[in-house]
């Protein structure tokens, strides 16, 4: 069974992402910010990490950067959320900073169609 770590400071969105990807058999991991995202990263070796890169709480030097950093040096791919706000701009699903990108709010089909790009459905 494939792992997947949410990493989102918004427990509703956190919650429901957790309950689609737990649907399709995925086991998930999550993180209500960066520094359990890393924490968790480093202890659980996830297959693919989701996180959303405008999170309220940053503190202790934990940061998205961090964890994509974390990501990268496990060879774990990174999904971003983002409400198309953010510094980068997200000209298509694969940037140097992230592997794939998701807009808020997504629908569960949007979401695992992502997910399948880099792990397989077990459904």
């Amino acid at each position: 069974m494939n792992t997947i770590l949410v990493v989102e400071d918004n427990e509703m969105m956190r919650e429901n992402t957790t309950e689609i990807l737990e649907l399709s058999l995925y086991h998930v991991l999550s993180a209500e910010n960066c520094c359990r995202g890393i924490e968790l990263a480093e202890k659980d070796h996830p297959d693919l990490i989701i996180c959303d890169v405008t999170m309220k709480e940053i503190d202790g030097g934990c940061s998205f950067e961090k964890l994509n950093n974390t990501a990268k040096a496990n060879k774990i791919p990174v999904i971003v959320l983002t409400t198309g706000k953010e510094k980068f701009e997200i000209t298509s699903p694969v940037s140097s900073t992230h592997d794939g990108a998701l807009n808020k709010p997504y629908h569960g089909e949007e979401l695992l169609k992502m997910v399948a790009v880099f792990l397989p459905s077990l459904l």
